[in-house]
């Protein structure tokens, strides 16, 4: 087995940066932390200041302008035990860990990094428990922090305690470490192994993959995406559209047609959220859409399926549709099932970043069943 990628966690082990930069930097990391591996590192283009894959792990002195707040969605709300997330009816949130196979700096947990952090429980009983008794719960994300950097040996046990819960249909994964670190995926036959297990005809396990770049998907990465779909696991990806990394039609059109050619379905493309720290890395919503919707134009189908949406404290709130002086919004996901669908019409506003900069110019309700009849799909009986 190869030597497996060595750690960076302090931004004097970078050698590439001058001592003049890792002093300046030494004032974001005492806020943000750092953290990166060999592997990842590799990929960067040290003579290009601009390269984007610098801008995704190398801390940036901007990051300590003021603006956002650590917790901009609110998440803290949702949380009924400690360690789980509860803001969708069918779906709950597990935060199984608080490290990363590196850190991005535009990172909207980045609160779960900090030293007073209490957000993320070592011990997942109380949530297994919670969601064991909530029969409406069909999905759930074990996200952090990355699930995969934990040892197989550590995460197969919170896996099998999930499928013995019938009621749960779907496991996923949210998991930057196929692009961080494939070996971690490469290297682990006891990973494949516990996915053939668990991600079964009827109730699949999914992997949300966090690519942001297409450089990113070396061939290292790729490797290790088709080892995750030949294992038996659903692969999707998600990403945020951040300022300096794929802010560029051609760039995010090359990731979603990338993405399509390997199997690997572009699934959400995220706003920014309005995170302590992330001000130079927001683009406003009306250009990112822009670029979202002429992204998509240079690509099939098949690599156009992402949604452009803002996880808002209220819900997902996609970006639907633009006109000269309008702009159209709409709830994916709502927390209040009496949102589901509801679309929105406000007067557009480009230096806008999040829902909550917007006026309302009118609402409009979906069509729908009863508040009493929703989430009340039960399962097809079998022939």
């Amino acid at each position: 087995m190869r030597e497996k990628p060595k750690y960076l966690t302090k931004i004097e082990q970078v050698p590439e940066l001058s001592q003049e930069e890792k002093a300046r930097l030494r004032r974001v990391t005492g806020k943000f932390l750092f953290r990166s591996n060999e592997y990842y590192q590799r990929l960067i283009d040290w003579s290009d200041p601009n390269d984007p894959i610098r801008a995704l792990v190398v801390p940036a002195e901007e990051e300590l302008s003021e603006w956002g707040q650590l917790d901009a969605s609110n998440e803290h709300s949702y949380t009924p035990v400690p360690g789980l997330e509860h803001k969708y009816k069918d779906t709950a949130l597990l935060l199984v860990n608080d490290v990363c196979g590196a850190y991005c700096r535009y990172c909207f947990r980045k609160r779960l990094f900090m030293d007073d952090n209490d957000e993320v429980v070592r011990d997942v009983t109380a949530g297994v428990d919670y969601i064991r008794r909530h029969p409406e719960i069909t999905n759930v994300l074990l996200t952090g922090g990355d699930p995969l950097i934990m040892s197989t040996r550590k995460l197969e046990p919170i896996i099998r305690k999930l499928r013995d819960i019938p009621h749960v249909r779907i496991i996923r994964i949210g998991s930057k470490m196929p692009a961080f670190n494939p070996f971690r995926i490469i290297d682990d036959d006891s990973l494949h192994e516990m996915f053939r297990t668990y991600s079964t005809a009827e109730k699949r396990i999914y992997v949300m993959a966090h690519f942001n770049h297409p450089r990113e998907l070396t061939n290292e990465a790729k490797q290790g995406l088709d080892l995750l779909l030949k294992s038996g696991t659903i692969v999707v990806n998600q990403s945020p559209l951040i300022r300096g990394i794929n802010d560029d039609v051609y760039t995010l059109a090359r990731l979603f047609a990338e993405l399509s050619f390997i199997g690997v379905p572009p699934y959400y493309i995220f706003q920014c959220r309005p995170t302590e720290g992330n001000k130079a890395y927001s683009v406003p919503v009306e250009e990112a859409y822009e670029i979202f919707t002429r992204a998509q134009n240079h690509v099939s189908g098949l690599a156009k399926r992402a949604r452009f949406s803002m996880s808002h404290r209220t819900g997902k709130i996609e970006v639907a549709a633009m006109t000269g002086d309008q702009i159209v919004f709409r709830y994916h996901r709502a927390a209040d099932p009496e949102d589901l669908g509801r679309a929105m019409i406000f007067g557009r506003n480009p230096k806008a970043h999040w829902f909550d900069d917007y006026r309302e110019v009118q609402r409009y309700q979906q069509a729908m069943a009863p508040r009493s009849e929703l989430y009340a799909i039960q399962p097809m009986a079998s022939n």
